[in-house]
């Protein structure tokens, strides 16, 4: 027997046996043996929570992002078209190009070019919504999707020459005109 065994009665047979002090002491000197365990199971999914509420809204952050960077890049797009009708097909398809390349997937996705203002020195303006999926993180109250939508105004360089839709003779007689007075 070593120092840490000491002989203990046993109550059956009236014999003593050797039991650690170390188990006596674990076992009979704590009165709150197993609530470690017990704190564990309930804070553990109160962690998890916290987690997917951390990455619920990272996802929401990134890709309100996105989708700004999109408007913004198809603003520019919209920018350097000659056309209005050019300036809407290259600004959606910019922003669609974006959304794809960052691996944001939208359900529905809409790119709204406003060309009312196209002409040298105005502005272009780009709408781009995106609902995106948020199903996965419906456990801690996220809604099952979300629409990012982003604004962005790209001005028109002042002296551009802008097509408005007539062939490039049609258009040069028609600003000359204007430009020598003459109806």
């Amino acid at each position: 027997m070593t120092h840490h065994d000491q002989p203990t009665p046993d109550k059956a047979d009236g014999r003593r046996r050797a039991v650690p002090r170390r188990w006596l002491r674990r076992r009979c000197g704590r009165g709150d043996a197993g609530f470690g365990s017990l704190e564990v199971v309930i804070l553990t999914p109160v962690f998890i929570a916290m987690l997917l509420l951390v990455v619920g809204f990272g996802r929401l952050t990134h890709g309100r992002q996105l989708v700004e960077q999109a408007a913004s890049a198809a603003a520019r797009a919209a920018s350097l078209g000659s056309t209005p009708t050019q300036a809407t097909t290259d600004a959606q398809r910019e922003a669609r190009d974006i959304l794809t390349q960052a691996g944001v997937s939208c359900h529905t996705f809409t790119a709204d070019v406003d060309t009312s203002d196209f002409r040298a020195g105005g502005q272009v303006r780009v709408t781009v919504a995106c609902v995106t999926s948020l199903a996965d993180l419906g456990l801690v109250g996220f809604p099952g999707a979300k629409t990012l939508e982003a604004r962005a105004t790209s001005p028109l360089e002042q002296f551009r020459q802008v097509a408005l839709g007539f062939s490039n003779s049609e258009w040069s007689s028609a600003s000359n005109r204007s430009v020598d007075g003459a109806s």
